[in-house]
């Protein structure tokens, strides 16, 4: 959930929840460059069938590279959320998002309608992320997902973490929602605003393919519904659902402050 800074890599998502493996079951090893990425695999790749990913997973894991770039761009991550909320917002074009979201509320009216009265989110929020996360669509990402989001799994700063979104993205191809040469952002993220796989399974909603735009929107309701959002109250109250998405203060307080000047217009 990363236009992009890559701020969804923060989206809660516990692996409790998902009930998949953790990096220490995963191969029992992790790695800090790519000279034992293919042994890993083949170890993870039994972990992943224990959990019940089948062949076209399995070949989507055994055709993953080490994703150079996903590794460097995620030990940069820090100095995407630097600076204070004004500097940040600045820098990620929020009046730019102000105009367009507005715009977009009243051409997509019903939708947002639909949206609000079956999860109880308003339209600013939504539209905040989708306009934060990838300028409202136009830049998802090209980066091939199964290869980052395995090559995180795998890395030794935060296994535990991406590990069950890596064996979500293999489930993921195995009912066809991804496939092994989809490309989103360089965590893994996928769609308008910018899901991780363990997120796709637990939240995605319809169709389940956040490359459509109605159904990232509604998954993203029904991923702040899943977080506590509390239908009519303020921004402020609802603060929680947003660190949901994002653990980062100033992308919170940036998303409440666009969100709500999207709401007054």
């Amino acid at each position: 959930m990363a236009f992009l800074a890559k701020g969804r890599i923060f989206v809660a998502a516990a692996a409790a929840v998902l009930g998949l493996a953790t990096a220490a079951q995963a191969g029992g090893s992790c790695g800090k460059n790519g000279a034992g990425f293919d042994a890993w695999k083949q170890q993870f790749a039994a972990e992943a069938q224990a959990e019940g990913v089948g062949q076209r997973g399995l070949s989507a894991l055994a055709g993953a590279t080490y994703a150079t770039r996903t590794i460097a761009a995620d030990r940069a991550i820090h100095k995407a959320f630097s600076g204070s909320v004004e500097e940040f917002m600045k820098r990620r074009g929020a009046s730019a998002i102000i105009s367009r979201g507005r715009a977009l509320k009243k051409s997509n009216a019903a939708m947002f309608a639909n949206i609000e009265r079956t999860y109880g989110v308003p339209p600013g929020v939504l539209l905040a992320i989708w306009g934060m996360e990838t300028g409202f669509g136009a830049s998802m990402g090209n980066q091939n997902t199964v290869s980052a989001i395995v090559t995180l799994a795998y890395d030794c700063r935060r296994p535990d973490y991406f590990t069950p979104h890596a064996i979500a993205a293999l489930k993921l191809v195995d009912r066809g929602a991804l496939s092994a040469s989809s490309v989103g952002a360089m965590h893994g993220e996928i769609g308008h605003t910018q899901f991780l796989p363990g997120n796709v399974l637990k939240y995605g909603v319809g169709s389940g393919n956040l490359r459509d735009r109605n159904t990232a929107l509604a998954s993203t309701a029904n991923f702040l519904k899943g977080h506590g959002w509390q239908a009519g109250a303020s921004y402020e109250a609802n603060m929680g659902a947003i660190a949901g998405w994002n653990s980062a203060s100033v992308y919170q307080q940036a998303i409440a402050r666009i969100a709500e000047s999207i709401d007054s217009d």
